[in-house]
């Protein structure tokens, strides 16, 4: 009996397990690497978004637009960065100043309508990268537990198989084998709980970074369509911060 217990354990499952609880192990891992680099990942790309949304504040204590821009910074991806120059482009486009030759259909809007539909869609386009990946941690999440449970039972049963075969009947001869059955529930849980914990981790994190954003896209909005003068980025005069 010590014996059996001694050989047991998840490096003699991998050895004496068939193909199925092998490409079930692998997926498991696959499930677990997956889940740890995405969430690093995002968690990374949260982190510096986090420090980006606090160039904020000395965005609006800039002397020029130029200038609050820099402060904001130059990094790629910057979600911040993008939205100013978004909202600035939108108000350009309207005051034709964007060098475009003639009237379009949407010179028909209002200046706030159509800069709040650019600002808006700047978020947008923010919030779906952001979500990018948390799909594949719900699914992991909710699919892990159920693909340890298949190895367990596809274990057992080819456990039993063996018992029946072998024509005894002792609780060193069960013991064993429904042990190590029973290891691939623990490896889905050990593969689904990270992945919960992570997804609540990053869908809470995105909520407080579009919370930021919001607020500075609304600031933005106030800002532009209230006498805001705009000018390309190569003009001798900047864009001018009237804040009343």
């Amino acid at each position: 009996m010590e014996s059996n217990f001694t050989s047991s354990g998840l490096a003699h499952v991998w050895t004496q397990g068939d193909t199925v609880t092998r490409a079930v192990a692998i997926a498991l891992l696959l499930m677990s690497l997956t889940t740890w680099v995405i969430f690093l990942l995002k968690w990374l790309d949260q982190r510096t978004q986090r420090r980006q949304g606090k160039a904020c504040k000395g965005f609006w204590h800039s002397a020029d637009f130029a200038e609050g821009l820099d402060k904001l910074g130059s990094q790629d991806g910057n979600p911040f960065r993008a939205l100013a120059m978004e909202g600035r482009e939108a108000a350009r486009h309207v005051q034709h100043k964007d060098g475009r030759p003639g009237p379009q259909l949407h010179d028909t809007l209002d200046v706030s309508d159509w800069v709040e539909r650019c600002l808006r869609r700047s978020l947008d386009d923010f919030t779906a990268r952001a979500q990018g990946g948390l799909t594949v941690l719900a699914s992991i999440a909710s699919t892990a537990p159920f693909v340890g449970l298949f190895g367990t039972v596809w274990g057992i049963y080819h456990a039993l198989l063996s018992i029946g075969a072998a024509g005894q009947v002792s609780i060193d001869q069960v013991a064993g084998p429904i042990g190590e059955a029973l290891i691939m529930t623990a490896l889905g849980l050990l593969v689904a709980i990270p992945a919960v914990l992570g997804y609540n981790t990053l869908v809470r994190g995105n909520k407080g970074i579009n919370h930021q954003l919001n607020r500075f896209a609304h600031d933005l909005h106030a800002y532009l369509v209230t006498g805001a003068r705009v000018t390309a980025p190569g003009d001798s005069k900047v864009l001018l911060m009237k804040r009343g």
